[in-house]
C-alpha cells in the first residue's frame, strides 16, 4: 500500500517512547481513516506482519515501542467528528489521535471546526455553547497524551481521586481487528453472560469468547484485561493495551465544570504527619485530588531551581519542609467551597500542621501556580536524569505504578522505605496518594544499578500483590511490566489472558510484548 512507508532514518523517532526504551520495525503507516487501518491490518493479517499501535508515544511502558513489523502511527487522525446529548450529557465522537491537551483548548473555548458534523451534531453543539463550562476530567500529568492511548491503558491522573479513570467516561468504541473486520461496543449495551461474550462485528459475524476466571483487586487498578461477571463488553476493550484491536473513533462523556475549584498545597515537616492527614481527610466530600511530594522530590526541585531559570517562578519551599500534599477542592459554592477548605485546614492542624506553611489557590492563576508546582516535581527528576545520561550512562529512572487498599498505605510505604535505605538506592516520590497509589522513582547512578533496581521492583510487585494491590494503577502494563503481571496474577491466568488476546488476534499480530507474551498452544 501507498501509505505503508520503509521504516528510514527520517522516522527513528517513532522507535522510542517515553519510558527511554527504543525497539525495532520495518516500516510505518500514518492512517486518516478507518478505512486505511482497516485495510493495512488486512494487508498485514495476510502477509504475517506484526503491528504495533502508537498514538503520541507519552506511555511510560513501552507499550507504543515497536518489536519489529509495522508501526501503525495514529497521529493524523486526530479530529473531533461530533456531538451529541443524552439524558443531559454532551458526548463527544473524536478519533483516538486527538491529544488531550487540543481537546481541553476545544472544550475551554467551545470552538470546534464543525464543517464535516452531521446537522444534528450542529444543533447539540449550538446548545453546548450557551450552555455552561464543561471538562474531561480525566487528566495524566502529560498533557500530550493522545486519548486513544489513554484509552488503551485507562489512564487516569490526579482528579481520579474524585472522578475515576477514563473507563467510566467512554461511552463508546469503534475498533479494527487484526484481520480488518470492524467492531463497536457502547457502555449500556451488549454484557457477558457470566464469563462467556460474544463481540458482534460490522460484517456480520462475531467472536465468541470465554473471558479470564480471576478477580480484579479493588484499587485503582490498569494492570490487564478489566474483566468482571455479567460485564459490559466494552470494558474487555479500554485498558487492552493495543493488545486486541486498534481504536478509530471514541466517544467520551463531559461534565459541568465545578463553578468553584479551589486548591491547596499543605507543607509537611515529617513524613508520618502527611500520612496521618490522608488518612483523616480521605473521603470527605468534594476532594477532587490528593497529591503527594516526598523530601526526596522536594530536593531535587530545589536543586533545580537554583540551577536554571526553568522553576524561577516556583515559591520558596522552607528548608525544613520535606512533605508537601496537594488538595484540590471543588464545590458549586462559594460557602461549599469555604466550608471544605475549613476542613482541610482543621485536619491540616489536627496532625500538627501551621497555618502559615499552606498555599491556597481560589483564582485561575492562583491555581496554575499550584499546578505548575506539581508538573515541576516530575520534570526536575527527569532534568537530573537527562544530565547524567548526558555523562555517558546508559540508564534512565524507573518509576513505580503500584496501588494498594487504604488500610496498607503507611506499611507499603514503611517497606518501601526499609529497601530503599537497605540499597542505599537514590530515589523521589510522588502521586497520587488518595488513592494509595505513590510513584516511587528510582534514580541509578550507575548501569549496575539500574539492573539491580529492576530486581527489587520485582520484590515490590510481589508484595503489593499479596496485600491486595495493583502493580500498575494507571500507565498500563506495556512491555515494561509483563512480569510484574505474572507476579499479580500467576502464570495460569496469564494463560487465560492469552487465549482471549488469541480469539481477537489469531495470529498474535498486535501489541507482540505488552502485558505477556507468546506461548506456544494459546
Amino acid at each position: 500500500m501507498d501509505c505503508i512507508k520503509k521504516l528510514t532514518e527520517e522516522y527513528s523517532g517513532y522507535l522510542r517512547d517515553e519510558s527511554r526504551s527504543t525497539g525495532e520495525a520495518d516500516s510505518i503507516a500514518f492512517p486518516c481513516s478507518e478505512e486505511e487501518v482497516a485495510a493495512i491490518l488486512k494487508e498485514c493479517h495476510e502477509a504475517g506482519t506484526r503491528v504495533t499501535v502508537q498514538g503520541a508515544r507519552t506511555g511510560l511502558a513501552a507499550a507504543a515501542v515497536p518489536r519489529g513489523g509495522l508501526i501503525l502511527n495514529m497521529s493524523r487522525m486526530n479530529r473531533v467528528l461530533g456531538m451529541s446529548c443524552e439524558n443531559g450529557t454532551y458526548l463527544l465522537q473524536v478519533e483516538p489521535g486527538l491529544s488531550l491537551l487540543e481537546l481541553r483548548k476545544m472544550i475551554g473555548s467551545k470552538k470546534f471546526d464543525t464543517k464535516h458534523w452531521t446537522e444534528g451534531s450542529k444543533e447539540v453543539y449550538a446548545r453546548f455553547v450557551k450552555d455552561g463550562e464543561f471538562f474531561f476530567s480525566p487528566d495524566p500529568t502529560e498533557a500530550t497524551a493522545s486519548i486513544g492511548g489513554m484509552v488503551a491503558c485507562n489512564a487516569s491522573g490526579a482528579r481520579t481521586y474524585k472522578y475515576g479513570p477514563v473507563r467510566p467516561w467512554v461511552s463508546k468504541v469503534s475498533m479494527v481487528l487484526a484481520d480488518g473486520r470492524t467492531l463497536t461496543q457502547t457502555r449500556g449495551g451488549a454484557r457477558a453472560k457470566g464469563l462467556d461474550a460474544v463481540f458482534p462485528c460490522e460484517d456480520g459475524s462475531s467472536l465468541s469468547v470465554k473471558l479470564p476466571s480471576y478477580t480484579m483487586p479493588v484499587v485503582k487498578n490498569a494492570s490487564g484485561y478489566y474483566i468482571e461477571p455479567d460485564m459490559e463488553l466494552i470494558d474487555v476493550l479500554i485498558g487492552s493495551d493495543g493488545t486486541l484491536g486498534v481504536f478509530t473513533e471514541l466517544e467520551i462523556a463531559l461534565q459541568p465544570l465545578p463553578p468553584f475549584v479551589w486548591g491547596a498545597s499543605l507543607l509537611f515537616d515529617n513524613e508520618e504527619a502527611s500520612l496521618d492527614f490522608t488518612e483523616q481527610i480521605r473521603g470527605a466530600e468534594g476532594l477532587a485530588a490528593l497529591e503527594f511530594f516526598d523530601a526526596d522530590a522536594l530536593d531535587i526541585l530545589r536543586q533545580q531551581k537554583k540551577q536554571g531559570a526553568a522553576f524561577a517562578a516556583l515559591p520558596q519551599i522552607p528548608p525544613q519542609v520535606n512533605n508537601v500534599i496537594y488538595v484540590e477542592i471543588h464545590a458549586a459554592s462559594e460557602a461549599e467551597a469555604l466550608e471544605r477548605l475549613f476542613l482541610v485546614g482543621e485536619t491540616f492542624k489536627a496532625v500538627g500542621g501551621r497555618e502559615e506553611n499552606s498555599w491556597i489557590a481560589r483564582d485561575g492563576s492562583e491555581l496554575d501556580r499550584l499546578h505548575f508546582f506539581r508538573h515541576a516535581v516530575p520534570e526536575s527528576v527527569n532534568m537530573l536524569i537527562d544530565q547524567r545520561r548526558k555523562a555517558g550512562l546508559n540508564i534512565t529512572k524507573m518509576g513505580s505504578d503500584m496501588s494498594v487498599p487504604d488500610h496498607c498505605l503507611k506499611e507499603m510505604v514503611a517497606v518501601f522505605r526499609k529497601s530503599l535505605t537497605d540499597h542505599g538506592f537514590q530515589s523521589a516520590a510522588w502521586g497520587h496518594i488518595g488513592n494509595n497509589h505513590i510513584h516511587f522513582n528510582l534514580l541509578p547512578q550507575s548501569e549496575a544499578e539500574y539492573k539491580e533496581i529492576k530486581l527489587l521492583f520485582q520484590e515490590w510487585a510481589a508484595w503489593v500483590s499479596s496485600h491486595g494491590g495493583a502493580v500498575s494503577a494507571e500507565h498500563g502494563v506495556g512491555k515494561l511490566k509483563a512480569g510484574f503481571l505474572t507476579v499479580m496474577y500467576g502464570e495460569s491466568y496469564i494463560d487465560e489472558m492469552r487465549a482471549l488476546k488469541r480469539a481477537f488476534d489469531p495470529k498474535w499480530q498486535l501489541g507482540d510484548g505488552n502485558m505477556f507474551t507468546e506461548k506456544e498452544g494459546i
